[in-house]
């Protein structure tokens, strides 16, 4: 059965990986980048299944307004996969306020605005899959990476909750 799938972070690594995997497989993919040129191939390649936005998940009202327009255009969302982030290196000594707030921002906020997005039209279909790209570092903990560790062990505990939150409207979180 084909499905929609939202995906943040398509222009490059896993998002992109599994954006051209499901295109592949005949899904409909709206594929979020900050940069649309990075998902021109796939825009021109796939021009009836791949819708490419432009998002930045730091801007929470860029995350209503896109999933909105993906919503519109492909007429569901059956699957988000959030996975916009990245990982900041430094010893927790040396942070600067920036750095960490750029990295909460980022993995946690722009998961959370893309989830609270998405979760109006799968609580109204009534279905759907929250897949939230996670890492080791939300389990585990190194040296030099303290902040991206909080950030993902936040993701977790949001998702962990979220899934408990949603389970009756027959959507999914991991």
């Amino acid at each position: 059965m084909t499905k929609t799938i939202f995906i943040t972070g398509a222009s490059k690594g896993f998002g992109r990986v599994w954006a051209e995997a499901a295109l592949k497989r005949g899904d409909k993919v709206a594929g979020t980048a900050r940069n649309l040129d990075d998902t021109k191939d796939l825009t021109e390649q796939y021009k009836d299944t791949f819708l490419g936005l432009k998002l930045d998940v730091n801007n929470r009202q860029q995350c209503f307004d896109t999933v909105d327009q993906a919503n519109e255009h492909f007429g569901s969302i059956d699957v988000l996969i959030s996975n916009a982030g990245f990982g900041h290196f430094g010893f927790v000594e040396e942070l600067s306020e920036e750095d960490a707030r750029n990295q909460i921002e980022t993995n946690v906020f722009g998961s959370l605005w893309v989830i609270q997005a998405v979760l109006p039209i799968m609580r109204k279909q009534p279905s759907g899959h929250i897949l939230q790209v996670s890492s080791i570092g939300g389990v585990a903990a190194f040296p030099t990476i303290g902040i991206y560790h909080a950030s993902k062990w936040a993701v977790e505990g949001l998702c962990e909750s979220l899934n408990q939150e949603v389970q009756g409207f027959g959507i999914k979180a991991g």
